[in-house]
């Protein structure tokens, strides 16, 4: 089986704690060569600072390519397009474009009054500068807030169309959902890659709450393995192999990329990778 792409992604810290587990995440994954690493926006914009700080500071002294979330939520076309700015001038040319989490405890997404009224426009315009590569967000199951899984599928056609390079999937549990998607895609004419993104389930409890909210559908059968796993005290060696038949299947099935949603703690990420064949190659030097 041939070695796939990998990348990682992580998220920006709040506190002196998460910052060391951050950069142990960081030099315990950069031996793994991955592609590119990308860090997330909080909900609502909440880390927009941090985000730019870590994203600015990865480039700067990790000697990874880094991709930069970027989203619409609670801001001005003009203050999102100084950020992109901002990336742009730190030497980073990746984003991963998105629409955005609303803010906790609103009912659902609201576009300033001076910004970007969904992702397509976003992406419209990072298009224009012709300063980055382009990533989008695509749904497997079905998003919370569309009408049906077609409606999902055009959506992403339309920002694939308006200037994106590849779509980076949210997570899912069963191959056959992926490849489900796959072939709607491809009936609906998008010919660009389509990576899926893999959660190696650290926590369970929250893993579940988080495929809730997403609208990912949790098989009862891996309901009952947890459930049992946990009673024994299994969940991680449950959770590595889960992770790694799920990235085996996947990859028999023309598939040559992953993207791992890490959580910030690499041990999980790690020995699915060491599973699948993909050994370190090097040790990461000078992260500050």
């Amino acid at each position: 089986m041939k070695r796939p792409e990998i990348s990682f992604e992580f998220f920006p810290p709040r506190n002196i704690e998460a910052t060391f587990r951050l950069w142990d995440t960081v030099q315990a994954l950069a031996p793994l060569k991955p592609n590119f690493v990308s860090v997330t926006y909080g909900a609502g914009g909440t880390t927009r600072e941090l985000t730019r700080e870590v994203v600015a500071t990865l480039h700067k002294h990790s000697g990874l390519r880094v991709a930069a979330h970027l989203t619409c939520v609670d801001a001005t076309r003009a203050e999102t397009l100084a950020i992109a700015e901002q990336f742009r001038d730190a030497g980073v040319k990746d984003i991963v474009a998105l629409r955005g989490d609303p803010p906790k405890g609103a009912s659902g997404f609201t576009p300033h009054p001076e910004g970007f009224g969904s992702s397509v426009e976003l992406i419209e315009a990072l298009r224009k500068t012709g300063d980055f590569n382009i990533r989008v967000g695509a749904y497997p199951d079905v998003h919370p807030e569309a009408a049906n899984a077609a409606a999902d599928v055009e959506w992403l056609k339309r920002k694939l169309d308006a200037g994106a390079s590849e779509a980076l999937t949210q997570f899912f549990f069963e191959a056959e959902t992926f490849f489900r998607f796959r072939d709607a895609c491809a009936k609906a004419g998008i010919e660009k890659q389509i990576v899926p993104g893999i959660l190696p389930i650290e926590n369970w409890k929250g893993a579940r709450r988080f495929a809730e909210a997403c609208g990912t559908k949790v098989p009862a059968w891996v309901i009952e393995a947890f459930e049992a796993a946990e009673r024994d005290g299994r969940q991680d060696l449950l959770a590595t192999a889960i992770c790694t038949e799920l990235c085996t299947e996947l990859l028999e099935n023309d598939v040559d990329k992953l993207h791992f949603y890490t959580l910030n703690r690499p041990e999980l990420t790690r020995d699915v990778c060491l599973a699948l064949g993909i050994a370190p190659e090097t040790t990461l030097e000078n992260v500050a």
